[in-house]
């Protein structure tokens, strides 16, 4: 996911996600809450769809529990830090660490993906690195999942080319496939040697 969600005005940015963290949970995170908490700029309203993207508010505007885990200030950063990761993933896939100074490599992966002009994707790069600037990217990622037994090989094979055990109460049959090279020769003799011989070795 990559996000077109954009602020026009990033000024205010930062003062709204510290009054996240400051206030009290509304009902619903609207633009009348916006203008109690004294964001009254019609710019500022374009925080709202951009807090959904990140996963901080549902659809109709309730605070999710990601919002909650935001206002612990302890952990504030590392949550946003995930938010960024997954509503601007594709840019995490150009850089794992992007900063300021990627600020072209970023712009044209907004102008790629979203498919936008040059005006349109520096706004996006300017919110990015503003939501950037408040977001710790410095932990671990949540590590994967351990591959369950199945997914495990055995040492020293691949696990399709192990012999499995036979079925319990089943003695164990194994087959010899012999391959013999006869010589070309018109001396039948030659052949009744190789054949004596292998009856005597093999067959008795």
């Amino acid at each position: 996911m990559l996000t077109k969600r954009y602020m026009a005005s990033v000024k205010n940015l930062p003062a709204i996600l510290d009054k996240i963290v400051e206030g009290t949970a509304p009902p619903k995170f609207t633009t009348s809450h916006l203008k109690t908490i004294g964001f009254t700029s019609s710019n500022d309203r374009a925080a709202i769809p951009l807090l959904k993207d990140l996963g901080f508010l549902s659809e109709d505007g309730t605070p999710t529990k990601r919002y909650h885990d935001y206002r612990n200030a302890a952990k504030s950063k590392k949550v946003l830090a995930e938010a960024l990761r997954e509503a601007f993933e594709p840019i995490f896939h150009v850089n794992e660490n992007p900063a300021k100074a990627d600020r072209p490599a970023i712009r044209g992966t907004f102008k790629s993906v979203n498919n936008v002009s040059d005006r349109v994707a520096e706004f996006q790069t300017m919110t990015f690195l503003t939501l950037l600037d408040k977001a710790d990217m410095s932990g671990d990622r949540v590590p994967k999942a351990a591959p369950s037994r199945q997914e495990v090989q055995p040492e020293g094979g691949d696990q399709e080319k192990q012999t499995p055990p036979p079925p319990a109460g089943r003695s164990l049959q194994l087959r010899h496939n012999i391959e013999v090279h006869l010589p070309a020769t018109k001396d039948i003799e030659v052949y009744n040697a190789i054949f004596k011989a292998l009856r005597e070795n093999l067959l008795d």
